[in-house]
Parts: structure tokens; C-alpha cells; sequence
């Protein structure tokens, strides 16, 4: 799933998110997430979540939910994430009717606009296509159970690699690691590796991801899943994608703890 935040006055970025999800929606699932100046009257609801269907469609309301516990559970259904009234979201963004610098934003603007008619789809699609994708656990496992062959399948086995705090009760503790890679490199190599392990007998589709920039500890950093005929070649298949990757991708890692930061000159 592709995020995108729209970054202007409240009615401008609303118009912009509409337009983007009227055409993007055209060909692919879009959902929106707003967050308004103010706080709209609510009624008392003492569910932490609660969900309402009427002709028009849902609308859902909650509480302690955050912005990436939201982008998770969207995650595995839809293309595109648009985000209204999150300036502070590190993730590409439009900026519209602002003259606010970029130097301080923390998501690259990958177009900006005097207007909300001046926004050109097309162009907004190409540049946020060649982004890095918003992807989980949960993501990656619905993507390969579209897989043309998902009726051939009778095992998923996957991997999840996360930052921890220590290795061993002496270490200073792990406040964030950061990745960088090679780009398209790192892409088509990870690629080139999913499509060789498909090759294997009873291999039926393999995915990765590697996430970039800042992790904190106890966050998931990479992904490795397999959709298979049967357990045993899912088990080892798994197991070989991300020794792979480990040796063959070139992603670099920044370690930074509670006193000291350094590069650890191993892949990923």
C-alpha cells in the first residue's frame, strides 16, 4: 500500500484527497484518513471501536488508536492510504495552497501546488508509484493469497525480523536502528532472489520487504513469506529467502543505543 499525505488548509487538502481518491479509485481500492482542526461532537460510546453501516456505506470511530495501528489494519486491503491533517507523518506528501518551507518536513514532497486544480493525477500516481510502499506482516500474507496459484497452496510460512533492545543483559540498550540500501539495486536483487526460490518444487510465490530510515526497538524491520503446496518446502524456503537476503542485498545498518551510535559494516 502506497501512503500519501495531502498537506495544506483543511478544505484545500480534503478537496485534493477527494480528487486523488476519485481517480485513483478508478482502477484500484483507496481509502482516506482525516483528522479535523477541530473535535466534532461525538456521541457517548463506551466501545473503544465502533463501526456503522448504512446505505452510503461505513464509517468507524475509536479510541487509542494511532496512525500506524490505523495504516496497519488498511494495509492488506487497499492500494493507496490518503492521510489529511497529518503534516507530521513521515511519508511522501502533496503539499497545496502553502508556502510553508519543506527544509523541516519529514516526508519528501513529491508535488506541490499554488491550487488544488493545478494537481495533476497522472503525475502524482507516477511520482508516489516509485516510492517505497507501506507494507506489513499481514499485507504481504494477503498479497501472495491472491496469488493465481493460492488453490494449489496448503502452507504460509513466514518471517518477521524485528529490532531488539540487547543481545545480552550487559549490552547498552538498542533505542533505533537505520537502514539504508542501494536503490533499485536492492529492489531487483531482492526480486531477482523471490523468483529464483519460485522455481523450486512446490514453491507457489514468494514476497519481501526491507524497510528503510529510522526503526525503533521493537519495531518489525523485514518480512519474508512463502506461500507453498506443503509445510516442509515453505519451512525451508523461508528459512533460505532471508539468509539471502541477509548476504546478498545490499542494505547497510546504523545501530544507535543509549550511549553510543556506529554502522555495523554487515548486511542487514
Amino acid at each position: 500500500m502506497h501512503v500519501l499525505s495531502v498537506v495544506g488548509p483543511e478544505a484545500a487538502a480534503r478537496a485534493v484527497a477527494d480528487r486523488l481518491a476519485d481517480g485513483l479509485g478508478e482502477t484500484d481500492r483507496v481509502a482516506e484518513i482525516c483528522r479535523t482542526e477541530t473535535d466534532a461532537e461525538r456521541r457517548d460510546d463506551p466501545a473503544d471501536a465502533t463501526y456503522e453501516l448504512d446505505s452510503e456505506g461505513w464509517t468507524a470511530a475509536g479510541r487509542d488508536r494511532s496512525l500506524s495501528d490505523l495504516l496497519a489494519d488498511l494495509a492488506p486491503d487497499y492500494d493507496y492510504a490518503l492521510l489529511v491533517g497529518f503534516p507530521e507523518a513521515d511519508v511522501p506528501r502533496v503539499v497545496v495552497e502553502s508556502e510553508r518551507s519543506d527544509d523541516d518536513a519529514p516526508g519528501e514532497t513529491i508535488v506541490r501546488a499554488d491550487a488544488t486544480e493545478e494537481i495533476d493525477l497522472a503525475e502524482v500516481r507516477a511520482q508516489l508509484d516509485d516510492t517505497e510502499p507501506y507494507e506489513t506482516l499481514d499485507s504481504l500474507v494477503a498479497e501472495v493469497k491472491r496469488s493465481d496459484d493460492a488453490s494449489y497452496s496448503g502452507a504460509i510460512a513466514t518471517f518477521t525480523g524485528r529490532v531488539r533492545a540487547k543481545e545480552s543483559e550487559d549490552d547498552d540498550p538498542t533505542e533505533y536502528l537505520e537502514f539504508e540500501k542501494y536503490e533499485r539495486v536492492a529492489d531487483e536483487r531482492m526480486a531477482a532472489i523471490s523468483a529464483e526460490l519460485e522455481e523450486r518444487e512446490g514453491v507457489l510465490d514468494v514476497v519481501m520487504h526491507h524497510r528503510t530510515g529510522l526503526i525503533e526497538y521493537g519495531e518489525d524491520i523485514v518480512f519474508v513469506v512463502v506461500l507453498a503446496g506443503h509445510r516442509e518446502e515453505a519451512f525451508r524456503t523461508v528459512e533460505d529467502g532471508i539468509d539471502r537476503l541477509k548476504d546478498e542485498v545490499p542494505i547497510f545498518k546504523k545501530e544507535v543505543t543509549t550511549d553510543e551510535q556506529f554502522w555495523v559494516h554487515e548486511q542487514s
